[in-house]
């Protein structure tokens, strides 16, 4: 029981100090004494499996690290994980199947935790024509792909900033999550070559993407869609990015690409 205990307590003092929270703060939130969570930190108290839940929503950790602090706990976990393909998230699939084909011509494409593709629509394949084969072999991490040398870097008008705002996004997904894939991913990222210069760009609402398309530059405003209500691992940690345009030119040429 004490092994398992330093275990949940290291667990909740690692996330309270990602969050940047103090032991006040947590407790005052969580509705329960500093002193108690200072004993549930240190090992000298053990959590029920209610307190193990409670903490977690206020601390916002994903399902997957919530089923490892259940088990570090001495409890059975609460969120199932089921593979993407399973018949029972046939209804997910569904759903971001027709959010992809409803957003065509405009690009939308899913992906995992790991930001590995999971499903396009036809303008995000369009648009990735040209990158290198190996880059397109599944599964394709699109933040690589991105801003590979031989993927789309070269293709990408507005390079140093598009780089800086993925870096800066996956740095901080890393940061507080402590997924050593992400942070992994990360470091391969900031050692591809920076593009010359701090080219400085106008001031926008929001960072836009704009790629070379042939002869035409198109830019484009992306959005993040997750499942609000997801009680499923898999489906918890499933991103829809979808971009829209943000001009006139990049509204023809996507619905000239989709003809």
């Amino acid at each position: 029981m004490a092994t398992r205990t330093d275990s949940i307590g290291a667990h909740l003092r690692d996330w309270r100090q990602r969050r940047r929270l103090s032991q006040e703060a947590l407790a005052l939130d969580a509705e329960i004494s500093t002193r108690h969570l200072s004993y549930l930190e240190t090992g000298k108290a053990m959590p029920s499996r209610a307190m193990v839940l409670r903490l977690a929503e206020h601390l916002e950790v994903p399902l997957r690290e919530r089923n490892l602090w259940l088990a570090a706990a001495g409890f059975a976990p609460a969120y199932a994980e089921r593979p993407l393909d399973d018949a029972a998230m046939r209804p997910a699939r569904e759903a971001v199947e027709a959010v992809l084909h409803a957003h065509a011509p405009n690009p939308a494409l899913a992906v995992d935790r790991h930001w590995n593709l999971i499903a396009a629509n036809a303008s995000v394949s369009a648009l990735m024509a040209g990158a290198e084969a190996a880059l397109l072999a599944p599964p394709v991490n699109v933040l690589r792909l991105t801003l590979h040398p031989r993927g789309l870097a070269s293709r990408v008008a507005n390079l140093a900033q598009w780089r800086a705002h993925l870096l800066a996004r996956l740095a901080r997904q890393a940061a507080v999550s402590g997924d050593p894939v992400l942070a992994a991913l990360l470091a391969e990222l900031r050692g591809y070559p920076a593009p010359p210069g701090g080219e400085e760009e106008e001031e926008v609402l929001a960072v836009p993407f704009r790629l070379r398309a042939g002869d035409v530059e198109l830019s484009f405003l992306s959005t993040t869609m997750v499942f609000g209500t997801a009680s499923e691992v898999t489906l918890s940690e499933l991103a829809v990015e979808a971009f829209f345009p943000m001009d006139a030119q990049t509204s023809a040429a996507l619905r000239a690409l989709a003809g």
